[in-house]
């Protein structure tokens, strides 16, 4: 493929991630297909963080998650509470909080709910009676860790940290540089969604661009959708999305 490879996500990440293709002789573009808000603190989050000693593990499921979360954290805990399992969906998320100082863990293979529910800690952690797990993540969001958690007898809470629009250009702005591109980035159902909305009419065409996944679930989806060359990358982080395009690119 000759075209450029569409990045959607954050502009800071999308421009760390362009240096590293770029290096490799990837040419790309960036257009985030999710806005970030970082949502309102009212009383009940409030009181999550101030409870956050109580909480036998805190789960983070984004980059995003995790800056926003340790800020609230700085706020309140000028010391973090001791005793707190910290765990991450991913490699990048992670490495956000151990930047910190936190001794976060995260799946050796995959990254999504599945992959961390998997990790061999939660056994130790599910044998406990009383167990209480906080999640860090965005306003809405799968279920399916909090359900598979709770069906094991855990106390579940959300702390939503930022709600996630889609931007207000981004149709204006997709169409401006379709005819450059022919690869895309995708790494949520609901990014997925804003790429085929945005795209419109010109869906028949966009859809045969090769779609960069981070997992079989949005493949699944981008299939459904009438994605013609979707590519499942190992994970969300930038040595998965590299890898996979660098593999594909043969």
């Amino acid at each position: 493929m000759s075209g450029c490879l569409l990045l959607t996500r954050q502009p800071a990440d999308n421009q760390r991630l362009a240096a590293r293709l770029a290096a490799l002789g990837v040419r790309t573009c960036s257009l985030p297909l999710l806005a970030l808000e970082p949502c309102a603190e009212g009383p009940a989050e409030r009181q999550r963080m101030l409870d956050l000693d109580l909480y036998h593990a805190v789960v983070v499921v984004s980059p995003v998650a995790a800056r926003l979360g340790l800020e609230r954290l700085d706020h309140y805990w000028p010391q973090p509470p001791e005793g707190v399992a910290w765990l991450a969906v991913g490699g990048g998320t992670a490495q956000v909080l151990r930047d910190y100082g936190l001794p976060a863990r995260c799946p050796a293979q995959g990254q999504d709910s599945e992959a961390l529910l998997a990790m061999p800690l939660w056994q130790s952690l599910l044998a406990r009676p009383d167990l209480k797990v906080l999640i860090w993540r965005g306003e809405v969001g799968r279920e399916h860790l909090a359900d598979q958690l709770r069906t094991a007898g855990a106390r579940v809470d959300y702390l939503p940290l930022y709600a996630r629009h889609m931007p207000a250009a981004l149709a204006a702005d997709l169409a401006a540089l379709a005819p450059q591109l022919d690869q895309v980035l995708v790494l949520s159902v609901q990014a997925l969604r804003h790429w085929r909305e945005a795209a419109a009419g010109d869906w028949e065409v966009q859809r045969h661009w090769r779609c960069f996944v981070a997992s079989e679930r949005i493949a699944a989806q981008a299939r459904e959708w009438g994605c013609t060359d979707v590519v499942t990358c190992r994970g969300a982080d930038d040595a998965a999305v590299v890898e996979a395009v660098l593999s594909s690119s043969g």
